[in-house]
């Protein structure tokens, strides 16, 4: 009898674990997110972070020049995914919903409205039908991947 129960609470431990985990996958994606235009002008200000003032500079400022040139860079205040130091340094996939265009971003800001703060190179790339010059945002989807560096 003892051996059954054991069992069954190893396979109740086993789902909870499994379930935990798809749980925090879900929760580092996000849809219909504002996205607005940003005034970094990453390259203008020669991809320094402190320069432009950007929350992460305190922990990503002495990272290579190759590692801060090699996304554009993003502010997150996004539903879902780590806030603060935890979101510095790492991609997100965005998507532009209407479109469907996307591009990679490095985030390297924060912000406070809920979404995404998009430098104008990688604003540009998503805006593939003109209209968030137009609105002055798009309406997009993310999800945090791999920097591959």
């Amino acid at each position: 009898m003892e051996n059954a129960s054991s069992r069954t609470a190893a396979a109740l431990l086993l789902f909870l674990l499994a379930a935990s985990s798809v749980g925090g996958a879900a929760a580092q994606q996000a849809s219909g997110v504002t996205a607005v235009r940003n005034s970094y002008e990453s390259s203008l200000a020669f991809w320094d972070l402190w320069a432009v003032r950007a929350y992460c500079a305190t922990w990503d400022a002495g990272m290579p020049l190759e590692w801060r040139q090699r996304y554009g860079w993003g502010a997150f205040c996004g539903p879902a995914g780590p806030r603060g130091q935890a979101s510095c340094g790492r991609c997100l996939l965005v998507a532009n919903a209407a479109t469907g265009a996307q591009a990679t971003v490095r985030i390297l800001d924060q912000c406070s409205f809920g979404g995404l703060g998009l430098d104008p190179f990688v604003f540009t790339q998503l805006d593939t039908d003109g209209l968030g010059v137009v609105t002055g945002q798009l309406t997009v989807s993310y999800h945090f991947v791999d920097c591959q560096d």
